[in-house]
């Protein structure tokens, strides 16, 4: 009788067969990457999570591969993690990692998109002119140098228009200016956001001035296979987004607007991508409704940011993160019909200061199609509103048959909220030096 190693028993065991690898790569500030771990363990795919997270209290970002991942040797530290082990499919979270992503995937003849369209997705400057090139409608746009006459390069944009950064998200720095004096005080105000950040120069040193749309705002969540895109959720906006500031607070699903508008709104989207030259994975964008028919704010090559994610279940029957992961690394899950409707509110910023207590928050649970509030930021943390910041104190989520009973529901939930906020103190050392 021949002998049989027990190693070979174990390799040859179909529930044995080697997972799905997946490379995700995340700056170490994402919120996105615990909900890409939760959905890998969960679909049984292996995760290398690459990072500059070294000292992450995530156990697999801290024990993942650590890169400086804006680092010109960043792209052959990945490939050389592939090597040994090599990867199904490869995910960036952020807009800061999605070119370098699409950069691995390339080279590992994974599905991709092209370095350059990640790279467009990602400035909002490169995709203005890559959408107006492809005849795709856009806000009429400047992109304005801080060191010449910011007035003189404007000429032809009109009032009102809308200031903003080259490449920041979550409405960080997006001001609205109403008249010359206002431009030149939104344009002060975002330069001094800009000039913190790290990167490119030209980054810090110009920005995007273009007309200001007038009209509802929706945002599309969707997923695209060799250029196909598959609408997975239409958002409504139904708060008016007017400025000076552009803070989102609520989304509900799925869209009230008539079905030929939604149509249109998906062409348009579509028709985005295509100009832009996306082909693979996660689009997340934002549609103004004006008069004149759709008008594209934002298409980015990666999902929906914060929590908001979370809607997607309801809708689909996955998670947004578990969608992208199957169809990274191949093995696609099915789109399941909707049911019922879904929302999320965005939990604002009153103002600045210290956060002392949020009240309320019991009732707030107690209403009808609730169905769970996440409070982010802890007691005692500044809070820091928009146009500086770029968080929320939290998310309130609601689930009903209606999209009317969803809205309602997230708005008396929000009355009984009541965020006390203190001030602000500064100690500041006037010493002048040892007398």
């Amino acid at each position: 009788m021949p002998v049989v190693l027990l190693a070979e028993v174990v390799a040859s065991h179909p529930s044995r067969k080697a997972h799905p690898r997946l490379l995700l790569i995340a700056p170490p500030n994402s919120y996105r990457t615990v909900a890409y771990l939760e959905a890998a363990r969960r679909q049984g795919v292996d995760v290398l999570v690459a990072s500059e997270g070294k000292y992450s209290l995530v156990g697999e970002i801290a024990a993942g591969l650590h890169v400086d991942l804006s680092a010109p040797d960043a792209l052959a530290k990945l490939l050389e993690a592939s090597r040994d082990q090599p990867f199904s499919g490869v995910v960036a979270t952020d807009d800061a990692t999605v070119e370098l992503g699409s950069r691995v995937a390339q080279a590992l003849d994974l599905p991709h998109n092209e370095p350059q369209a990640a790279r467009i997705s990602r400035c909002k400057d490169l995709s203005r002119q890559a959408l107006a090139a492809a005849t795709v409608p856009v806000p009429a746009f400047r992109v304005v140098s801080l060191s010449a006459d910011i007035v003189g390069q404007c000429a032809g944009i009109g009032f009102p228009c809308v200031v903003k950064p080259l490449s920041l998200s979550a409405s960080r720095g997006v001001i609205r200016a109403d008249n010359r004096e206002e431009l030149l005080s939104a344009c002060a105000r975002a330069r001094a956001i800009v000039s913190s950040e790290e990167g490119d120069a030209c980054i810090r040193d110009h920005l995007l001035v273009e007309a200001f749309v007038s009209g509802p705002e929706v945002a599309v969540e969707g997923l695209l296979q060799q250029g196909e895109l598959t609408v997975l959720a239409i958002f409504d906006k139904p708060d008016p987004l007017e400025g000076p500031y552009f803070e989102e607070s609520y989304y509900v699903t799925p869209s009230r607007h008539p079905v030929a508008l939604q149509q249109q709104i998906m062409d348009t989207v579509k028709a985005a991508c295509a100009g832009m030259g996306l082909r693979e994975g996660p689009v997340h964008a934002e549609v103004r409704l004006a008069d004149s028919g759709c008008v594209i704010i934002e298409v980015a090559s990666r999902t929906i940011g914060g929590e908001c994610a979370r809607l997607l279940s309801f809708g689909t029957g996955h998670s947004l993160e578990a969608l992208v992961i199957g169809h990274a690394v191949g093995k696609p899950l099915a789109i399941e019909p909707p049911a019922g409707a879904a929302g999320v509110l965005m939990i604002p910023i009153p103002e600045a200061g210290i956060l002392r207590r949020i009240e309320g928050i019991t009732a707030a649970r107690a209403v009808p199609f609730i169905e769970d509030i996440l409070v982010t930021i802890r007691d005692g943390y500044e809070l820091l509103p928009l146009p500086e910041g770029g968080s929320y104190l939290g998310f309130m989520f609601a689930c009903a048959e209606t999209a009317d009973q969803v809205e309602a529901a997230l708005r008396a939930a929000h009355e009984e909220l009541k965020i006390v906020v203190g001030p602000l103190l500064r100690i500041e050392d006037r010493r002048s030096g040892p007398a």
